[in-house]
């Protein structure tokens, strides 16, 4: 019989007062009993409602009842069969909206922590040496790039590895990982999670071309004419950021989120020797409610700030993470709702001094389904601050697939795609933000994998 606890068991983290000085992980992750104990909730339901909510449609019931019998290798390997960055899902996919938001357990109790042990088991494997276990699959003489090394990508050259897929992913930065490197902070996914997941692609066979701007250095067209490839997948981001277009937005010390957090992880300029620094500042008001304006504001309060987020609806509408809202607020960040900035102020020298803001109030619901805010007339007030950093949303960068012939575009910019990744051009396949625009981690993951598949039914209806 399950255990019929309502609540999840819980998982430790780092004391809110030390971690806001260190850039360690933050949340602790379980032990092999606590793992057992929270799987064991699981009531194996007929229907598996969990899977309809995995984007990547894991078999959850079925690795839920290995780690509750304590075969966490048996888990492990139905896991990592449908997933492959579960390290990576584990700590920051919005199960909450997800597997676990569809928990039968959830509808009188707390659902089944699904992501903490996924986290689990994917860290038990790989503390027992399964990475090194991986060998390439037997090739079956057909090329494939892929641009850009994010979460999208990465899935896609993994999914088309395992079908003996010679793959290429060409990395615009000198790390691979894209929104996973550059985008979310140490404390929340650490760098050598990341580079271990990279490094396991690696293993299967997967080359990664770092320092290689699609679009500059080589263009789609030459990848097929010149390189040989039969088929590419753009998963090439979202990272344009996106301004207010308010006053006093060019001058120093307004950030935006993008740059801030690229600083700070790929270039570690938390550290006193880092080749790129970011400054320490001593007030910063970070504007937005999404889990990147939870990332910058705890880096901000990492480096020492009082920070502020300023948000223009209220705490019900906030599209971060429940558990990112509690860290932040655990961590002495404010929160400023219903409050907009209307024009950031300078000293004689040019840099931020102050943000004037105006109070909101909520009206009927927009587009979104969230409702309308709307300015409260004389109700502006300035906050005192150095640094605001944006945190808007991002939009893609074109670069990579600009002047592809025959390649479609939708109304956002983004490549425009079926469900299954297909183009406009019959082999060119796109997927993650690069089509869908700034979206989360795990939706990128399930697109990769999705695009893979018509990929490889592409290339196989050729030869036919």
């Amino acid at each position: 019989m399950a255990n019929m606890q309502n609540v999840r068991t819980l998982m430790g983290d780092q004391d809110p007062v030390n971690r806001t000085k260190n850039f360690k992980e933050v949340a602790l992750g379980y032990s092999t009993g606590a793992a057992m104990n929270e799987a064991d909730r699981c009531l194996n339901c007929v229907n598996k409602p969990c899977v309809s909510g995995c984007p990547v449609g894991i078999p959850i019931p079925d690795f839920l009842r290995k780690v509750a019998d304590g075969d966490i290798n048996g888990a492990y390997e139905i896991l990592s069969a449908a997933n492959a960055l579960p390290s990576i899902s584990g700590r920051v996919c919005p199960q909450e909206t997800q597997c676990e938001g569809k928990c039968v357990r959830g509808i009188k109790g707390e659902p089944i922590a699904i992501g903490r042990i996924e986290r689990f088991v994917a860290d038990w494997a790989y503390l027992r040496g399964y990475n090194e276990k991986i060998e390439p699959v037997p090739g079956n003489g057909h090329k494939v790039a892929v641009i850009g090394s994010g979460p999208a990508g990465l899935t896609c050259a993994g999914e088309l590895a395992r079908m003996g897929y010679e793959v290429t992913i060409f990395e615009a930065f000198h790390v691979a990982g894209g929104v996973l490197s550059y985008g979310i902070p140490e404390f929340r996914l650490p760098k050598a999670v990341v580079q271990r997941e990279v490094e396991k692609l690696e293993k299967m066979g997967v080359k990664i071309e770092l320092n290689m701007v699609i679009g500059k250095v080589l263009t789609i067209t030459e990848l097929f004419e010149e390189q040989g490839f039969e088929a590419v997948f753009i998963g090439s981001g979202a990272g344009l950021p996106m301004f207010m277009k308010i006053p006093g937005e060019s001058l120093v010390g307004v950030y935006s989120a993008n740059e801030y957090l690229t600083r700070i992880n790929l270039m570690k300029a938390y550290q006193k020797d880092s080749p790129t620094p970011v400054l320490r500042n001593k007030k910063v008001a970070v504007v937005g409610g999404g889990n990147v304006a939870m990332d910058a504001a705890r880096c901000a309060k990492r480096l020492g700030a009082e920070v502020h987020i300023v948000y223009r609806r209220s705490e019900a509408e906030l599209p971060a993470r429940a558990e990112e809202v509690h860290h932040a607020k655990q961590e002495g960040i404010a929160f400023d709702l219903l409050t907009n900035p209307v024009s950031i102020e300078g000293d004689e020298k040019g840099q931020v001094q102050s943000i004037t803001c105006v109070k909101m109030e909520l009206g009927e619901p927009d587009a979104s389904g969230r409702r309308r805010p709307m300015a409260v007339p004389g109700s502006e007030f300035k906050m005192e601050v150095d640094a605001v950093i944006m945190s808007l949303g991002t939009q893609p960068n074109p670069m990579s697939y600009e002047g592809t012939p025959g390649l479609e575009k939708n109304k956002k910019g983004c490549v425009a795609v079926d469900e299954n990744g297909c183009t406009s051009c019959p082999a060119i396949f796109a997927g993650g933000d690069a089509a869908t625009g700034a979206a989360t981690v795990i939706l990128a993951m399930g697109a990769g994998k999705s695009a893979a598949k018509s990929i490889d039914e592409y290339i196989k209806s050729k030869g036919e």
